[in-house]
């Protein structure tokens, strides 16, 4: 080992030991279950981190369309594992399933008509998708119609296929995976900028369709009770040995089954974790990760030397974005519930940018540690700040103009933080805390 890898490898080190001395200050100061709750939302963050490594810091893929795939992989969780909805499935599920298959089978044809015709491929490409169209919401509309009136209170939807959750976490995966290689089919030509931009828009449809088809997962109303890869703690409360357990270490049962039911999900994630990062160091270190940085630094020195460079950015791009739809199934899991609402593109992909640029983009120890450290900031810096500005503002006259607008800006301490954090990161760090090697 060089001295250069022996100073990364330290470095390494003593970051990751300050992240657990943050996870583990959060415990002592405040509660283990706001420091276990951190941590599973670091792990997924984490998991989201290295989904957006692998294609940008691999073969420099600008995918700002991050939220779309994790809201693929949430519904992934909920087309698998909720209970089916049998009075819905029967009422209109065929026509659905009919309507989609008659939807998919007009986009083929009409790739297949703008390909092989030799004349008048435009036109026949239009009527084609216009005459497919009413065919297809002709057959669509009248079974999501008798879907969406089946209890609409409490169900309204086709439900799902009742397999173990965990069983849906790769299918998440999967559909995320599916998702890009359509876009990636149509997208991956354009230049970095104009992906950006596409990747966005199409995150927000995919968002925009789940927010407003409510025969798929309720739309805007939700999906609640999504079965859980672990106890629940009402059962654990009642088990005689979970009883006997805290007896024996004098804790508050309530507490200790909350403590225990996350320490499970955290298990859980950490085995994910870790598998993945395997796979992506040994993916890193083999031919096929030379090839992919090789093609990141000077695309046309790699087509020149044969590579296929399109077919590898695709390539890429479907394993990233399997990697992040898996990451949203598993935070679908530990919310318990599909909520669409709460995915805001703009914001959140800011976040997991954040996580890979301030961690080391290429890095994917970097990538790890940038998700622990951008989520320990995001949850705790609001708080911090107001304990901040209430010690500032304390011998400031009550009623002061100042003192308010210290106090009220508090709520934007988190976005001020995470520039800040940027800011310094990139001036004094360039290439991230870990740059890759």
């Amino acid at each position: 080992m060089t001295t250069q890898t022996q100073g990364q490898t330290t470095r390494a080190l003593i970051l990751f030991a300050l992240v657990a001395a943050l996870l583990v200050g959060t415990g002592v100061m405040q509660s283990w279950n706001v420091a276990l709750t951190i941590l599973n939302m670091g792990l997924i963050s984490a998991v989201m981190a290295l989904g957006v490594n692998i294609q940008w810091g691999y073969a420099g893929l600008f995918n700002v369309g991050i939220m779309g795939f994790v809201a693929l992989g949430g519904l992934g969780a909920v087309l698998i594992s909720m209970p089916p909805n049998t009075e819905a499935a029967s009422a209109g599920g065929l026509r659905i399933a009919l309507g989609l298959v008659l939807g998919a089978a007009t986009v083929v044809a009409a790739i297949l008509a703008y390909m092989r015709l030799p004349k008048f491929r435009g036109w026949a490409t239009a009527a084609i998708l216009l005459a497919g169209f009413f065919v297809f919401r002709s057959v669509l509309d009248p079974g999501v119609a008798a879907v969406e009136a089946v209890n609409p209170a409490s169900e309204g939807n086709i439900g799902g296929l009742g397999l173990p959750v965990l069983l849906a976490w790769p299918v998440g995966g999967l559909l995320a995976a599916g998702a890009a290689w359509v876009i990636g089919k149509t997208a991956l030509g354009l230049r970095s900028d104009y992906l950006a931009i596409a990747t966005l828009g199409i995150a927000e449809i995919v968002i925009a369709v789940m927010k407003n088809e409510d025969w798929m997962a309720r739309g805007v109303k939700n999906v609640i009770g999504l079965p859980r890869p672990v106890p629940y703690e009402v059962d654990l409360q009642q088990a005689e040995w979970f009883r006997e357990l805290v007896t024996e270490f004098g804790t508050d049962p309530v507490t200790a089954s909350t403590i225990f039911v996350k320490l499970a999900y955290a298990g859980l994630f950490g085995v994910i974790l870790l598998g993945l990062i395997w796979l992506t160091q040994s993916a890193l270190a083999s031919p096929w990760g030379r090839m992919m940085r090789a093609i990141r630094d000077n695309e046309t020195a790699a087509e020149a030397m044969g590579k296929d460079v399109t077919a590898r950015h695709l390539q890429v791009f479907v394993l990233g974005s399997a990697v992040v739809g898996l990451a949203g199934a598993m935070m679908t899991t530990l919310d318990g519930q599909l909520t669409p609402g709460t995915y805001q593109p703009l914001r959140f992909t800011f976040l997991v940018w954040v996580m890979v640029i301030v961690g080391g983009s290429g890095n994917n120890w970097g990538a790890v540690l940038g998700g622990f450290l951008i989520w320990w900031l995001w949850v705790q810096v609001e708080p911090l700040g107001a304990l901040l500005m209430q010690g500032i503002t304390a011998g400031m006259a009550d009623g002061s103009w100042l003192k308010a607008h210290l106090l009220d800006s508090v709520a934007h301490m988190r976005l001020l933080t995470m520039g800040l954090v940027l800011l310094l990161v990139l001036r004094f760090s360039p290439r991230g805390l870990l740059p890759e090697r």
